[in-house]
Order: C-alpha cells, then sequence, then structure tokens
C-alpha cells in the first residue's frame, strides 16, 4: 500500500471512529437528558449529568439545589459525588462527564479536581458557562490537569428543555 492509500485508509478509519464517537456521545446525552426531565418534575432546572466509564454509568443525577437547599447541588457535582463513592477512588481518570449545559466555574473546577478525561455538554450558557462561553477552566494550561471538551452534542434538545422550563416560571410569576 503506498503512502497516499494510508493517509485515506487512515481518514476513513478516523472518520469512522468519529461516527462512532459522536453516536455514542448522544446515547449517553440522552441519559443526561432523562435526569434533566427528572429534575423538571421536582421542580428544579432541568439539567442532567451521567458519568460514564468503561461504556457503563457510575454517577448520574440531576440539579437538586431547590429541594436540599443547597447551592452546590448542581447535576455534575451530584454525579462526580456518586461516581468517585462507586469507583472509590477521587481520581475519575478514565471517565467522561456528559452535562445538558455547560458547566459553571464550581462545576467546571470539580472536573478539573477529579481529573476526568472528558467532558461533553449539550447547550452553550452565555451567561455562566465556564468551558468555553465566559472563560475555559478544564482546558486553562496554567491548571494541573486539562480535559478533553465536545460541546453541541443535542444542544437542541438540551436547551429546549431549559426554555420550556424557565418561560412557564416567567408565566407563571
Amino acid at each position: 500500500m503506498n503512502s497516499e492509500s494510508q493517509t485515506d485508509c487512515h481518514r476513513e478509519n478516523s472518520r469512522f471512529g468519529e461516527s462512532n464517537q459522536a453516536q455514542a456521545d448522544a446515547a449517553w446525552m440522552r441519559s443526561a437528558l432523562a435526569e434533566a426531565q427528572a429534575a423538571e418534575k421536582r421542580n428544579e432546572v432541568p439539567i442532567g449529568a451521567v458519568i460514564v466509564q468503561n461504556g457503563r454509568i457510575i454517577g448520574q443525577s440531576g440539579n437538586a439545589t431547590e429541594a436540599s437547599e443547597d447551592p452546590t447541588a448542581h447535576a455534575e457535582i451530584l454525579a462526580i459525588r456518586q461516581a468517585v463513592r462507586a469507583t472509590k477512588t477521587r481520581w475519575l481518570h478514565d471517565a467522561t462527564l456528559y452535562v445538558t449545559l455547560e458547566p459553571c466555574a464550581m462545576c467546571a473546577g470539580a472536573v478539573v479536581l477529579a481529573r476526568m478525561l472528558r467532558l461533553v455538554f449539550g447547550a452553550l450558557d452565555p451567561k455562566g458557562g465556564a468551558c468555553m462561553s465566559l472563560r475555559n477552566i478544564v482546558q486553562d494550561l496554567r491548571l494541573n490537569h486539562r480535559c478533553q471538551v465536545t460541546s453541541g452534542v443535542l444542544a437542541e434538545e438540551c436547551g429546549s428543555i431549559l426554555t420550556r422550563f424557565f418561560r412557564v416560571r416567567r408565566n407563571q410569576a
């Protein structure tokens, strides 16, 4: 096989691998959306998170700030707590966090501290997002850990559940 053929073959394999990763990301994001829908039913801001390691969910949650009266009870934080209990380690080196909304500064910091491999999120958060929109904590070169970021996975679905939730809240007020 000549080098041009090898390059073409490599491109095909990369596209195939990226396609499989995109499909897997969408499937796991649907699990995060289910957590967001469950949070919405509890009158919480509908954000959901799942943490996946070796093809299985090791942590999952929706927001719980209202019920717990705890401003740190974001979906990501609760899922991380569950994942570290499940794995019996504070490091989630080969885990991926799927979350419906771009994490805030607190949650982005927790991703770094847990040393996650990947972060995949749906909708951008232009008012509070700390992984792309306002800053990028999870890839800050000054920190001791950085993770891979994939944004925009099922962004429309992830954004629409939040838009609908806040529209209903405004109409009730």
